[in-house]
């Protein structure tokens, strides 16, 4: 470092020696008293303020650093070297510790939004799994005051139950198939299988639910020979009920969807497109969250759990890709992601 202790005491003593001998020079003309003031003053001026710096100033600096390094792990000093650093050493104290203080505040900033977040899901959880569980013991309770006489009424109160109970199960299973897909307890199994074929095997199981909203499904270019991907045959089949489900749930009467599929080098790009009511540009950002719901008090009246496209992300960051969305209000969606082309 050019800014250190010698480095200044050296110039501070040279101007004190150089002045002392200029005045005394106006009174005094011989040689060797001028040299004597000279050195004196020199080495007085230099002892003085060395030591004024170094044990004062630089020396309390230097445990100023070392403390930082200890509380941050030497992190902020790499950070710092990438930045154009002062010679000053109280200057560049002073933006290591604005550095410091900035990295911190992102990291305040950052576990204010992870606690808003987690304050968040345990409200959305606490909600899905209530609601199932209330209604099924409503329905019990009725039926234990009495209404267990009626053979009508009994029927229909334990068929309600029990749809309630199936409800429960089905977040609970949403939950742990997305918890072990994140810990890497579920991984993903590639083989080569047809893609167009679990199309078409996903619009027979959803043809009734389609059926009744008037909906058409279409393969935008059927393939005589088959798409063969490389990837998790069951897993993309998950992927794809679960978004031609919400397509078709959330969709418009009469409308349609459309699955599409191209080559593009070693990959297929796939897409699910349909014309319903779009999703804002503030709920696009955040669909993908768990139990996260567009609109929430419809999406109740149609069920689900709220985790199917959260699963759907985590599922396809499993194999490496990742799913995108483009939607307008009042003209549509489309969800379009790759795989891997089978050789």
């Amino acid at each position: 470092m050019l800014f250190n202790p010698k480095a200044v005491s050296f110039l501070l003593a040279c101007s004190i020696a150089g002045i002392t001998v200029a005045f005394l020079y106006l009174v005094e003309k011989s040689f060797l008293p001028l040299m004597i003031v000279g050195v004196l003053s020199f080495s007085s001026s230099f002892i003085l303020t060395y030591m004024t710096f170094e044990f004062l100033i630089f020396r309390e600096i230097q445990k100023v650093y070392a403390s930082m390094d200890k509380i941050t792990q030497r992190e902020l000093r790499r950070f710092s070297h990438n930045t154009n650093q002062s010679n000053n050493p109280i200057r560049r104290i002073n933006q290591e510790i604005v550095a410091y203080a900035s990295k911190k505040e992102r990291e305040i900033n950052e576990l204010k939004k992870l606690e808003a977040y987690r304050k968040e899901f345990i409200a959305n959880i606490s909600h899905e799994l209530k609601t199932p569980i209330f209604a099924a013991q409503g329905y019990i309770l009725t039926l234990l005051d009495g209404a267990i006489d009626d053979e009508k009424v009994k029927y229909k109160f334990l068929k309600k139950a029990g749809k309630s109970l199936n409800n429960l199960d089905a977040v609970v299973q949403d939950l742990l198939t997305l918890s072990q897909i994140e810990s890497g307890v579920i991984s993903m199994k590639p083989e080569v299988f047809d893609l167009q074929s679990s199309i078409l095997d996903v619009y027979e199981q959803l043809d009734s639910k389609a059926h009744k909203k008037g909906m058409k499904l279409k393969i935008k270019e059927i393939n005589e020979n088959g798409v063969y991907v490389d990837a998790d045959p069951t897993r993309i089949m998950q992927v794809m009920i679960n978004l031609v489900h919400n397509a078709i749930k959330y969709g418009r009467v009469n409308g349609w969807l459309e699955v599409g599929y191209k080559e593009n080098g070693d990959l297929i790009d796939i897409s699910v497109e349909d014309n319903g009511y779009g999703i804002s540009e503030v709920d696009l950002k955040r669909i993908f969250e768990r139990f996260y719901r567009v609109d929430k008090s419809r999406s109740r009246k149609q069920g689900g759990t709220g985790l199917g496209l959260s699963i759907v992300k985590h599922i396809l960051e499993g194999h490496d890709t990742h799913i995108k969305v483009e939607s307008e209000v009042g003209k549509g969606t489309k969800f379009f992601f790759s795989l891997k082309k089978a050789d």
